[in-house]
């Protein structure tokens, strides 16, 4: 693909604050000759192609010295965005590295938009769209089978399977324009909608297989909300700061210490587990401690797994039998804590599969995320090596609607519709697909995903 022409962005791409090292970014068709007129060093224009060479950032205005930095310089068309890039690598802080951006600025080139490095990557032929949205999940991958899934998918491995797909549905139709136009049989509907049959199952087939990685995608993509419920004092934030190896949480033996939802990320296994410690639930006229309640019955609501803690040393309660029932319909684990102390709880009452921790001594957190493995991924290992995995909701959504169009074929070939009208169907699976790699997606969309993307990247 002909790189197009853009004018020049710049941006810091590294986070702001106090750091070893600052990057000011710079893309496009006068990004080495805007560096070039505030560095002193070697002329960057006659430079080999990516190489870091040492010098000074000067501003032109006072001829000041700001900085003394390292400059990498990468000559399109091997590049990122496809465009010439500079790297002006600083001293890592806020003053200095805002003071060299806006200096680059002030020589012509322009602030990036969210996103637009990716975007100029995209537009140039580069990456597809499934790679430029890997960019972001794999800054944002919070355990290493996520960023697993992200590398897999950066290095194409969604856009082959899709490509491959598309291109096999696209000789399809081809092939039943043959057969329409260039009869050469007495049979040939007949045997043009044997070939739409065979080719519309096996495409359905291959769909639906990679539907059914999208749970386990999107769980190691975005993580498991996961509620931590109880009454007062059951042990909820002692579990909390256990998973979390921090006392995040306030403990003390005083009911309501909890009046608010405490949010933190751990890593279980490879799975990424948003945890929610709620505050105790109970009846209460203390106000600030009532809105903590409510927040925790939300909380609770909109969970992708529960963890029930329940007081072993002590018999079962009228608030915890009301857990028990509003919790049972969800992705349910019930704790039974406190088993270093004599057990009273009534068991009987209890389903059989509680797990016995006491959050005190350490015992049996494991099979905590034995547990959640054992719902949420049948005991199976979490992530298959070279697997191509359906983790994001964009992908998901058009997986659906590709098997829908896929299904409307079969349909109609059920309903012996003619040929023709069996290929706008097969021809909007291929239209909805390639929505996916970018091929057939609107400007909106593609300005819209990018927005959502870092400053710098």
């Amino acid at each position: 693909m002909i790189t197009k022409e853009f004018d020049t962005i710049a941006a810091i791409s590294t986070p702001l604050g106090e750091g070893a090292i600052g990057i000011v970014r710079l893309s496009g068709t006068d990004a080495i000759s805007i560096a070039s007129r505030i560095f002193k060093g070697k002329d960057l224009s006659m430079v080999n192609s990516h190489t870091l060479n040492y010098g000074h950032i000067i501003d032109p205005d006072n001829n000041e010295i700001l900085d003394e930095v390292m400059v990498g310089v990468m000559k399109a068309p091997k590049t990122f965005t496809r465009e010439d890039v500079i790297e002006i690598n600083t001293h890592g802080g806020i003053a200095v590295t805002n003071e060299i951006l806006q200096l680059v600025l002030r020589q012509g080139a322009r602030m990036a938009e969210p996103g637009e490095f990716t975007k100029r990557a995209f537009l140039n032929g580069r990456v597809d769209l499934t790679q430029a949205e890997a960019v972001m999940d794999l800054i944002r991958a919070k355990t290493d089978k996520a960023m697993s899934i992200a590398v897999n998918q950066l290095d194409g491995s969604l856009s082959t399977l899709i490509n491959n797909t598309r291109r096999e549905i696209l000789n399809t139709l081809a092939q039943v324009e043959v057969n329409i136009d260039y009869p050469e049989y007495d049979d040939v509907e007949e045997m043009t909608t044997a070939l739409i049959k065979e080719k519309t199952q096996a495409f359905e087939r291959l769909l639906s297989n990679l539907l059914k990685t999208a749970k386990r995608g999107k769980i190691l993509r975005e993580g498991l909300s996961t509620a931590i419920i109880g009454r007062p004092n059951v042990g909820k934030s002692s579990l909390l700061n256990t998973l979390l190896k921090e006392d995040k949480a306030i403990v003390t033996d005083i009911e309501g210490t909890t009046r608010d939802v405490i949010e933190e990320y751990i890593n279980i296994n490879g799975v990424p587990l948003k945890l929610i410690d709620t505050a105790g639930i109970r009846e209460t006229d203390d106000v600030v401690e009532k809105i903590g309640v409510e927040r925790s019955k939300k909380a609770l609501e909109e969970a992708d797994l529960v963890l029930l803690v329940l007081n072993s040393s002590e018999k079962l309660t009228k608030q915890d039998e009301e857990l028990l029932a509003i919790s049972q319909n969800s992705n349910r684990i019930i704790l039974l804590n406190k088993t270093d102390l004599p057990q009273v709880i009534e068991e009987d009452k209890l389903p059989e599969d509680c797990i016995k921790i006491s959050v005190l001594e350490h015992t049996n957190i494991d099979k905590i995320e034995e547990k959640i493995n054992a719902i949420f991924f049948d005991n199976a290992g979490i992530v298959e090596k070279d697997a191509t995995y359906l983790s994001n909701s964009r992908h998901i959504s058009l997986i659906e609607k590709a098997i829908e169009s896929l299904k409307s074929v079969n349909e109609g070939l059920e309903l012996q519709m003619p040929v023709d009208l069996l290929q706008i169907d097969l021809t909007k699976t291929w239209e909805i697909l390639g929505e996916i790699t970018g091929d057939a997606a609107p400007d909106e969309l593609i300005t819209q995903l990018f927005s959502n993307f870092c400053l710098g990247k």
